[in-house]
């Protein structure tokens, strides 16, 4: 059982789900309504026009591998993907089978698990620095937001380059709202 099964076990769809790598290259869309049955009970006092219940966007995004940050693989594609997301659900092999395939050959779960946080996080590292070069050129200005905004960059940069999350990197409330639209 991989991504695109449990993909279609919580969408209902049925995309392909092949015993191969990167058998999906598009990332696969499913949207899943919440069932709340206050939902009905609600509409019956307020009398809307329209009820919209609430949804779960799910996206079966094809797997990462290491050097995906280099662009190995999917990599770039991968990254692209992942930028859109709320939150990343890890699935990783953790059962024998000799009939499942994998791209590094064998079952680690612990291994996968840090490659594709060590991808992502270096694919970070490369959005931080970016932004620091941009923030750099308009700082000189003398906008505050854009002063607080390189600060809270300087401090996590370090961090991250020493293998910290930026989840994991004790922020302040205000501080973190510079990270907020930003996919680190």
């Amino acid at each position: 059982m991989g991504k695109s099964t449990i993909f279609n076990a919580l969408t209902k769809a049925s995309i392909t789900a092949e015993n191969y790598p990167f058998c999906n290259i598009d990332p696969n869309v499913g949207i899943v309504e919440i069932p709340d049955s206050r939902l009905k009970m609600i509409a019956n006092i307020f009398q809307p026009k329209a009820i919209t219940p609430a949804a779960v966007e799910f996206v079966d995004i094809t797997g990462l591998v290491q050097g995906a940050s280099k662009g190995e693989g999917l990599g770039n594609q991968f990254l692209s993907h992942i930028r859109d997301v709320d939150a990343i659900i890890h699935v990783v092999r953790a059962f024998a089978e000799d009939n499942v395939a994998h791209v590094e050959g064998g079952r680690d779960p612990i291994r996968d698990i840090e490659i594709i946080e060590t991808e992502l996080l270096l694919s970070d590292i490369e959005s931080v620095d970016k932004q620091m070069a941009k923030l750099g050129k308009t700082v000189r200005v003398g906008d505050k937001k854009t002063k607080a905004e390189l600060a809270v960059l300087e401090f996590i940069l370090p961090k991250m380059n020493e293998g910290q999350l930026v989840h994991d990197i004790q922020l302040k409330k205000e501080q973190r709202k510079f990270l907020k639209n930003k996919r680190c």
